[in-house]
Formats: C-alpha cells, structure tokens, sequence
C-alpha cells in the first residue's frame, strides 16, 4: 500500500498542473466559503460599529418616566454626570407637508448630527434642517417656517444650518427641547442619554437619577453598550438573515464543485489507465489503488482548500481600506482561523467524495484489459439499465410531487393558506429532478446535439468534427452541461419569478400610487376652487387629474370603505391595473369596478351607500387588490354624485414634467405653491413610494443573481478544466488531425466550439427546468402574482453563458494548437 501510495503521490507531484486542473474546481468553491465568511464578519462588525443609533459615548440610558425640564437641569447637575442629552421630536405642517422636528446638542460626543453649512441652533426659535429638507421643502438658510403650536401663539422658525443625520428622509429638522416645544406645544421626551465623567459610578448617578423621572409609567434604565447592542443585533438579524440564503446558494455552488471534481477525476484516471494496469500487473489489489487515488483526491482537496482561503484572506483584507477611499468605511474582517480550518477541510471531503466513485471504477479494471483498451471511461456511449431506472424513478416522483403542489394551489386570496409547505415541495421537487437529470444526463445529450448540431454540421469540418467530439462523450458532455443546467435553472427561476414578482408589485404600486403626486385636504372635503385648473397651467408638472373621494362608505355588507369616480382612461400607469375579470372600461353610470377582496364577482348587484344615500350598481370588474388610490370600489361620476359627492374635486393627481429628482422637486414646490400656505390641503409624493418598491425589488435580484453566479463561475471553471483534460487525452487526435492538414485556427476552434456546445446543452437543459418549476414557485407562494416569462433576458442569460463556455475553452484549443503534429503523434 504505502509503495502504491508513493507512486501515485510521485506522479501527481510531477504533473502539479494536472492536479490543479484537477482541484480548480474545488478552489473556487473554497474560495467561494471563506470568503462569504469574511464578507459576513465586514457587514456584521461595520453594523455593530456604524448602525447604531445611540452614540457610542453614551453610558446610561434612560427609556420611559416623566421627564420635565426642571428634571433635565437637575440630572445634570448630579455627580459623575457629565453631559445629558433629551431625546423628542414633533411634525408640524409646513405648506402641503409635513416637517417633523428632533433635539440634538449638535455637536460633542452625544450628538448624531454633523454642521454642513450655516451653524447649529443656539437660541429658541432656530432649526437646522438636513440636505434633502432644503431641496424637497424649500428651506435655504436664512429662510423661516411659520407655526402655530396647539394652544399657543402663531410664530416663525428660523433656518439658520443645514445638517447631515445618519438618515437623510427629506422633511427633517433640528433644534432645542424649547423650540420643539414652541413649535408643536408639545415637547415629550422620549429617551434621555447620559455621559459620566472618567471613573463615575454608573450606579449611583442611576440611583440619583430614578426619583427624578418617576412618574405613573416606570423608567427603564440600560447602559449605553446595551442599548447600542440592542440597536445592531436588530440590525444584525437582519444580516444574518440575508447570509441564510447566502450559504444556501454556496452550499449549491460546493455541490456544484463535487460534480465537477468527480467528472475531472474520472477524465484524469482515464488517461493514466495504462499507469494503473501496469500497477495491477505488478500485484497491486484494487483497494490499495483505490485507496491511493483516494490519498491522491485527498492531497488535491488540501492544496485546493488552501489555495482557496489564502485567496480570499488576500482579497479580504485589503478590501475596507481601499473602499476607505472612496468615503465608505469598513471593519476589517479579522482573522478567522477556526472557519479557514473548516473550510479547508470542507475541500477536503468535498475532493474525497468526489474522487471515490472515479477511484473504485478505474481500479476494478483488468490489468489486461486496460492495457489493451484505447478507450477511456471519459468516453463511454449511453448508461446502463439500474442508472436508467434509477433516473426514471427520481424523474416520476419530481413529477408526482410538482403535481400535488399543481393541484394543491390556492384560489384567489386564499386564507391559511400553507405557502412555506408548497414552496418546501416545490424545492424538493426540483431537487429530485435535478437527480434525475444527473443520471439520464448522458441519454439527453443526444437529441440536444442533434438538433443543435445541424447548423454547425453546415459550418464545413470544424463544425462537424466539434458536434462528434461532443457526441462522442456523452457522458463527459452530460458530466459538464449538468453542472451548467444547475446555474441556468437557479437564473431562470430568479429572472422568470422575479419578473413575475415585479409585474405584480408594480400592478399593486399603480392602484396605490397611479401619479406622483397626490393632492388633498380633509377627508370628503372640497379642494379649493380652482386649483385643479391652477396646477394644470403649472409647466413643472403633467397629466393633472381631478377627482373625488366619498369615505365612510357601505359596500354590500363592508363597512368604512371608500368610494371614487377617478377616470382609468386618464392616467397612462392606470392601464397596468390588476384585472381579474370583466373590463374596466365598462365602467359606466350603473356600473362600477370593485376590489378583490370584497369577493365579488363580474355581473354582481351590490348597493353601495353613505350617509343615508344609496346607489345600485352592477359590478364591471374586479381587480386583484384595492381599487385605485387604496379605495373599495370605482364609480361613475353621476353615481358617485348620487351618493352625496361635492361638485367640486377632492382631490387632484398629477405628474412631474421632467424625470429625475430635480424635476420632482420642483413640481412639488409648484404644487406647494398653488395649494397656498396656511390651508389644509397637502401634497403627498406618492412617486417615492414606487421608488421604493423598485429599489427593493433591483436589490433582491442583483443579490439573487451575484449568489447563483456562484454555481455559473464554478461551472464554467468545470467546462475550461474538462476542455484542459481532454486536450491533454486527444493529443494524438489532435496530431493527427494537424498531420492531414486542419490549420492551427481550425483546431483552435473546434475545441472552443466543443465548449460552447457544454454551455448550449446545459443552458437548454437549464431553461426547460427553470421555467416550468419558477411558474409552480410563483403560483405555490399564494401572492396572486401573474406568470410572465421574460423573452429576452432569457435569451440574454442563453446567449451568454454560451458565450462564457465558449471563453473557457479558449485557452486549452489555443495550448492544443500550438503543439507541432510530430510531437503530438508522438504522445502515449
């Protein structure tokens, strides 16, 4: 054994670029690990030291109590206490909005806040007012904001400094504990912070500080660590959360990196067939060899782990400094040598349990019948009858299952419905498909070739020479295209779900926000006269719909909902409503467009009444959710004026003439302009709200995306590494095909077309997965959303990944082209 142990050892250190091609696959994956290790560590330690909201020299915190401004002087003045800072904010309308007021001391340790321009308050009746305030809400320095706090006199704040918060939101102020209260008449303190002197006792300033903020709710009193930490790990969880789904998708990518090793391993002891019959000739049994490969698989896992960790340290590290440059501040990620340790040895069973499968196979071979066979494992036509009935098996239970899920799917707004079940038997579905693709995988490869083949064959010898090579390994092919179909089923689900994910929110976003602004007053009230027309000549904004609202309105047996005439031919975003049935254009008098989720059906009678007054209405349509602007149902003008609607609108919609922030704020300060100052009318931005829900749903899927292009890169590093190995096993198909005189340029690009067919097999295998079993997830989650399939970004996705593999196998042909045909004949 320990003889058989050296050569193999000896030999695999005589070719090292052998062994990592061999382990490239399982480096990536090391590297994958380790470096969403130190990834986790960056985030988690910059939230801990940054997303914090109390301050980090805040030692005592006091939560709760009755606090009064006579208590704030007195804790002050304690022993040990060395600075305290009260904690309130208040809105106050401000036009048509709203400007929500906060204290801060403006500068020293306690405070959250940096000077920009101008200087902090420092008498009562001034405020600073944050970036975003200024551009949204007018409000340069020097400027004054009228008030007129409850219970008290009219007066005027001055602007006198513009800040920078953790949290610029665009209608934020700060001043004093006085002027809040002057400002609204309310000032309640929220919170107190506290800072001790050097070596104070924390106790004994807590104990001096109870009786002071007793009161009918008692105070709760944290240290300042506490309440910091308290912060983080809410933010935290939600990191974790995210690196939950991280390691799932890594762990697909590991998995993908076994399937690759195990398919390069086969290739690598398919070429040193006439090495391992020699040793079987000599007396060596086949569980020494295979216990040697075994050894062999083992040293390559260990090389490759390592590599891989000592990768990602090198790319970890220098990382937060250099995004220090750019303004952005990060932890470093520390050292982790328990999880590198774990990572290297996760390469190592990765490689083990790769290689063994390969290793019994090649040492079960006759001495004999290796030495006389030409032909690798590599090569092999077709699979065997227990491998074909084993893939059928898997095959009709990933049927069955998907089946029970289709027939198990809820109805429209279903209630406790058991969405994490069906989605649970959805994956476990796919997961058994994906068995059954690993073992029919060589029996698929053919029809696939064939028909793609058929363009390439009229290319002339290249071609087809390219499609034989390929057809010629099936399983080889079936090996390397499974690894590829994974990627591509993983991205077609994101982009087809996704897709589908998006059409409904933006169908939900159109019946909450069909314009970007929303002008109203009081509830049921009147806008005032002329106003609509006003901001229709305003040349900042666009498309001004007027329309009226009736509250408190009875819907069949539905109590408090609402009711408007909004015209859906007026806006062009009202097009892209969710109907369920019927036709919102049958909206007339008599007729009316309902929500979902009154559970009424096209062709209903359903009266409709407020305040005493009642119309009766067929229903035209029903929507998926709320009727426009979050409403019960849609009239026609003359039966919403039939339940007693003023003439007048109640509200108007409208558009910014020009895209872009610049242009939505200046349409808001036209619409603020028209509104007047001092009336009850507000405008409210409803394009923010829409912002929103993109930014969410462009986050999720560039995250879903970067995590699956895991398993892609690890695929593709499979398709150059395989392309490699058989270079390296046709050397004397290659000679001899220079010998009759294919040009260097023809070879090269029969071997980068063989990659490219890897990509093609596994893109069209991955494709016909992904879509069918997307829609199921889409349908099994119970959201209602539509099922779409996003053409062209498939074909994107197609294109490619056929592209990438096709790239992959550049290097090898070019290695192979370079190579003179006698020496190539020459090649054992």
């Amino acid at each position: 054994m320990n003889t058989i142990l050296r050569t193999q050892l000896a030999g695999a250190g005589k070719r090292p670029a052998r062994m990592l091609l061999t382990g490239l696959a399982v480096l990536v994956a090391s590297f994958v690990v380790y470096a969403t290790v130190l990834a986790q560590q960056i985030t988690e330690r910059s939230v801990l030291n940054g997303l914090s909201g109390t301050p980090e020299a805040t030692d005592l915190v006091v939560r709760g109590g009755e606090v009064t401004t006579g208590d704030l002087t007195a804790i002050g003045r304690l022993p040990g206490v060395a600075e305290t800072v009260a904690r309130a904010e208040n809105g106050i309308p401000l036009g048509a909005g709203y400007l929500v007021i906060a204290t801060d001391p403006g500068s020293g340790p306690l405070s959250t806040v940096k000077v920009t321009e101008g200087r902090f308050p420092a008498a009562t009746g001034e405020v600073a007012v944050t970036p975003r305030t200024v551009e949204r809400m007018d409000l340069p320095v020097g400027s004054t904001i009228p008030v007129k706090p409850e219970g008290g006199k009219p007066g005027t704040l001055t602007v006198v400094g513009v800040v920078q918060p953790r949290d610029d939101v665009g209608f934020l102020a700060y001043g004093s504990l006085d002027t809040l209260d002057a400002a609204t008449g309310h000032a309640f303190i929220d919170r107190l912070e506290v800072r001790l002197d050097p070596g104070a006792d924390a106790r004994a300033v807590r104990d001096g500080i109870a009786p002071l903020v007793a009161g009918e709710s008692p105070a709760e009193f944290v240290t300042g660590s506490e309440a910091r930490h308290e912060e983080a790990r809410a933010a935290a969880a939600e990191v974790e959360q995210l690196f939950i789904v991280v390691r799932v998708f890594v762990a697909v990518a590991v998995a993908a990196a076994g399937l690759i090793a195990a398919s390069t391993f086969r290739i690598v002891f398919a070429q040193r067939m006439r090495q391992l019959a020699l040793l079987r000739a000599v007396g060596a049994g086949r569980g020494a060899l295979a216990r040697a490969l075994a050894a062999e698989g083992a040293l390559t896992g260990l090389l490759a782990g390592t590599t891989g960790v000592l990768g990602a340290l090198a790319l970890g590290h220098p990382l937060p400094p250099a995004v220090s440059l750019f303004g952005l501040e990060l932890s470093g990620p520390g050292l982790p040598l328990i999880e590198a340790a774990g990572t290297v040895l996760l390469a190592v069973v990765i490689t083990v349990l790769a290689v063994l499968a390969p290793a019994f196979s090649a040492a079960r071979v006759a001495p004999l019948e290796a030495l006389r066979s030409a032909a690798t494992s590599g090569a092999k036509q077709g699979i065997g009858w227990f491998r074909a009935v084993v893939g059928l098996l898997f095959a009709v239970a990933a049927a069955g299952m998907a089946g029970l899920v289709w027939r198990n799917l809820p109805a429209p707004d279903e209630q406790d419905y058991p969405a994490e079940t069906m989605m649970l038997s959805v994956v476990g579905s796919g997961f058994l498909a994906f068995i059954a693709l690993i073992a029919l995988g060589p029996v698929l490869v053919r029809p696939i070739l064939a028909i793609a083949g058929r363009p390439l064959r009229m290319l002339g010898p290249v071609g087809r020479l390219a499609v034989g090579g390929v057809g010629g390994s099936t399983r080889r092919a079936a090996a390397v295209s499974v690894v590829v179909a994974l990627g591509v089923t993983l991205i077609t689900g994101v982009l087809v779900g996704g897709d589908s994910i998006r059409v409904l929110a933006n169908r939900e976003a159109v019946a909450s926000a069909p314009a970007d602004f929303q002008v109203e007053g009081a509830p049921g009230s009147a806008l005032p006269a002329g106003l609509a027309d006003r901001a229709a000549r305003s040349p900042e904004v666009t498309r001004v719909v007027a329309y009226r609202r009736v509250p408190e309105v009875k819907v069949g047996d539905m109590e408090g909902g609402t009711a408007t005439d909004l015209s859906t031919a007026a806006l062009p975003r009202l097009s892209e409503l969710d109907v369920r049935s019927g036709s919102v254009a049958g909206l007339a008098p008599g007729r009316a467009v309902a929500a979902g989720y009154l559970e009424l059906r096209t062709g209903d009678q359903v009266t409709v009444s407020a305040k005493g007054k009642q119309v009766r209405v067929t229903i035209a349509a029903v929507l998926g959710g709320s009727t426009p602007l979050r409403t019960e149902i849609l009239l026609d003008p003359a039966d919403l004026t039939a339940l007693g609607a003023p003439v007048a609108p109640t509200g108007v919609l409208a558009d910014a003439a020009t895209a872009g922030e610049d242009g939505r704020t200046s349409a808001l300060r036209a619409l603020q302009g028209v509104t007047g100052a001092g009336s009850d009318v507000r405008v409210e931005v409803l394009a923010d709200q829409r912002d929103q829900v993109d930014s969410a749903l462009a986050v999720l899927m560039t995250i879903a995306l970067a995590l699956i292009s895991l398993t892609v890169l690890i695929a593709i590093v499979g398709v150059g590494a395989t392309t490699a190995l058989s270079v390296v096993e046709r050397a004397r198909e290659s000679g001899l095909l220079r010998a009759v005189g294919m040009s260097r340029g023809g070879l090269r690009g029969m071997l980068t077309t063989e990659s490219a067919l890897y990509g093609l097999i596994g893109a069209v295998l991955g494709v016909a997965l992904g879509v069918p079993y997307a829609w199921l997830a889409v349908s099994a989650i119970g959201l209602n959303a539509p099922l779409t399939l996003p053409v062209w970004q498939l074909v994107a996705v197609f294109v490619l990944l056929v592209a990438l593999t096709a790239l992959a196998g550049v290097m090898p042909a070019r290695k192979a082209a370079r190579v003179s045909p006698v020496t190539a004949l020459g090649t054992d």
